[in-house]
């Protein structure tokens, strides 16, 4: 009898657990890393494009340092912004709240009052202004965008009210430095932007406040659950806000050598931008310091080259809102994608 012989049937590679996962893994995070990388190429392409369109000026040390004096103000804000923005709140009047420190430190210094008294005065109407924020947010449950925004509206108004809708000018050379001034080569305001970069990064990533403020942002429920005082906790976030917002109104003042009651105003979307543009390099989608250094650095250079390319104001008003609708859809694909 013949025997039948079997043909081997042919197999088919099954796809192992390990290999969906990788798969599934590689799927969900590419377009988080596509996002981020987003953020970084993009500042990358602004470097190169204004240093090809004008080398001789733009890839220039000056230049650079004066990108970074340009920027050292916005990054005050933005640095307290995000303090904001780490608990899930906003801060509209920071802006507003910096027009109207200057204007009352440069009434009192041409009233004659000594400049140390003058900027301690500041710092302490930027505290109340932040304490008025925070207790309507924290404490009367306000939405932070409603309180803010009506805080704002009244900053604005006290600070034409004050000025009489006019420049204060006439202020003394020893308040100016903090604007103008050096320390060796470096300017003041840079030194100081530094200083409370690195404060408040210390105090968002090494201390107890700092988690805490994190896990209200994460999850305010939890965190109340878990014994973290949810209320004093916020309002801390409004304090700092408010200190922030001062400190960047007395420097902007000082380096204008004038009080004007709306030269900080627009400060307040750029920093909210500036923020929006660093949570999208976050792997947790939360606001960070370094983030938001970032995000300072492409609105600095991206205004400082348009300056150098001459073109007209209006025109880099339209590309920082079209920035502003760019960072929030990154910041959003970013926490779609986790």
């Amino acid at each position: 009898m013949s025997q039948s012989t079997k043909m081997p049937s042919p197999t088919v590679a099954a796809s192992t657990p390990t290999e969906l996962v990788t798969s599934s893994t590689v799927k969900s995070v590419l377009p988080q890393r596509l996002a981020s990388l987003g953020t970084l190429l993009g500042l990358v392409a602004m470097v190169v494009l204004f240093g090809v369109l004008r080398p001789q000026i733009f890839l220039t040390g000056l230049n650079f340092s004066n990108i970074l004096e340009q920027v050292a103000i916005l990054a005050m804000i933005a640095t307290v912004q995000t303090v904001v923005m780490v608990v899930g709140d906003f801060d509209l009047s920071v802006g507003s709240l910096a027009s109207l420190v200057g204007v009352m430190v440069a009434q009192l210094l041409v009233a004659g009052f000594d400049p140390i008294v003058a900027t301690a005065f500041g710092l302490g109407a930027g505290l109340l202004a932040g304490a008025v924020n925070g207790y309507l947010v924290a404490y009367l449950g306000l939405s932070a965008f409603i309180a803010t925004l009506a805080t704002m509206t009244a900053f604005t108004g006290l600070a034409l009210l004050f000025s009489n809708g006019a420049t204060v000018f006439g202020l003394p050379d020893s308040f100016i430095w903090l604007g103008q001034g050096r320390i060796g080569p470096v300017p003041v305001p840079i030194i100081v932007a530094v200083i409370l970069v690195l404060v408040v990064w210390f105090v968002l990533s090494k201390t107890v406040i700092g988690r805490k403020w994190y896990a209200i942002g994460g999850n305010a429920e939890a965190a109340k659950l878990s014994g973290v005082n949810t209320k004093a906790v916020r309002f801390s976030a409004f304090l700092v806000s408010g200190f922030g917002a001062a400190l960047a109104g007395i420097i902007l003042t000082a380096r204008l050598a004038s009080g004007h009651p709306t030269a900080g105003d627009p400060m307040m979307l750029t920093s909210i931008a500036a923020v929006f543009l660093g949570i999208t390099l976050s792997r947790a989608g939360s606001p960070t310091i370094g983030g938001t250094a970032v995000g300072i650095g492409i609105l600095g250079v991206l205004s400082n080259g348009l300056n150098i390319l001459q073109v007209n104001s209006y025109v880099q008003q339209v590309l920082t809102g079209v920035i502003i609708i760019l960072a929030v859809s990154l910041s959003r694909l970013s926490k779609k994608t986790r």
